[in-house]
């Protein structure tokens, strides 16, 4: 599990703020599931050593079935670095019964300020091998578009 997969996107919000959201259980909640799902977080301690769990349920699992169940995906976040407000490491396990999605996956969310706004980065590394690069980097991308309309205040 070497591989790693990465997007990046500026948004117009300072870095604070975007580190805020990063941290934030009712943030998390509207803008990480990508689209085509929905989030709840089931509980969040933002503070080194704590995290959060996030069910992930697919809007129509028809296309993509879910890691945990038909319809869903629970993914168990550590938080490894918080580094206010230039970083977040995130250790996500995913909660499933085939290996190909077992093991850690290192999420490092790196806040870079970019004129009036913050250069968000998002590299994956130790990604399971079941989950497709193409997907998940679109699914990357997807959650920092959802992350700029958020704090944009245009979603």
């Amino acid at each position: 599990m070497d591989r790693t997969d990465r997007a990046s996107r500026v948004i117009a919000a300072p870095p604070a703020t975007v580190y805020d959201a990063l941290l934030d259980r009712e943030s998390l909640e509207a803008w990480l599931p990508p689209d085509g799902m929905r989030g709840r977080v089931e509980w969040c301690d933002p503070r080194p050593g704590g995290g959060f769990r996030m069910v992930l349920t697919y809007l129509d699992p028809t296309d993509s079935p879910g890691k945990t169940s038909d319809a869903t995906d629970v993914v168990d976040v550590g938080f490894a670095e918080l580094v206010p407000p230039e970083r977040v490491v995130q250790r996500a396990v995913f909660e499933a019964d085939d290996p190909s999605f077992a093991g850690t996956m290192t999420m490092t969310w790196h806040l870079a300020a970019a004129g009036d706004g913050t250069e968000v980065t998002v590299t994956a590394t130790d990604v399971p091998p079941g989950i497709d690069q193409a997907d998940h980097e679109t699914g990357i991308a997807s959650s920092l578009a959802n992350l700029a309309s958020y704090l944009e205040g245009t979603g």
